[in-house]
């Protein structure tokens, strides 16, 4: 375990090293991903981007994020991603944890953890690997067709958010 904090925040956690990429002996890479929300506490808002690259992947809404670099924390990794692919600045809020723990499913050799932010500085535009921003509202979450990887992370953010209001 080792201490970082969570960018401009300033707050420190306990997080165990990364792994960025994956490697030797079937070790899992990392990748980060962000759920922008309007609100980090009752959202009503979600943000998808489509992707244009690769080409394997290109038409499709995805969260936006991406790779871990080797020694990086992923905290530190969601706030580069997020300023080089759209624009903004962030601020973090609760992690969105994976049916495990330790992040979703991203095959082949990748592991997604995915936090909920909210944009503090900057109007978001798809600077990098993606066209098209939407903007989703409420009840639409799930009304692009989504990455099979995100699937299941914006079902879980609907599901939290219901739970919410439900309570």
């Amino acid at each position: 375990m080792r201490k970082t904090s969570c960018g401009t925040l300033g707050s420190v956690i306990e997080l165990p090293a990364p792994q960025a990429h994956g490697g030797p002996g079937g070790k899992l890479g990392l990748v980060v991903g962000a759920a922008v929300v309007d609100d980090l506490d009752a959202p009503t808002t979600l943000l998808a981007a489509r992707r244009t690259l690769p080409a394997s992947l290109a038409g499709g809404w995805e969260l936006p994020g991406g790779k871990v670099e080797p020694g990086e924390a992923p905290e530190d990794a969601l706030h580069r991603e997020l300023a080089e692919e759209l624009g903004v600045r962030v601020q973090l809020g609760a992690e969105v944890r994976g049916p495990d723990g330790e992040g979703w499913p991203l095959p082949p050799a990748h592991r997604m953890r995915v936090w909920l932010v909210r944009i503090v500085a900057g109007e978001p535009v798809p600077l990098e690997d993606h066209d098209v921003l939407r903007v989703l509202g409420p009840g639409e979450w799930l009304d692009v067709p989504w990455l099979p990887a995100d699937v299941p992370v914006v079902r879980a953010l609907t599901e939290r958010v219901r739970h919410r209001r439900a309570g």
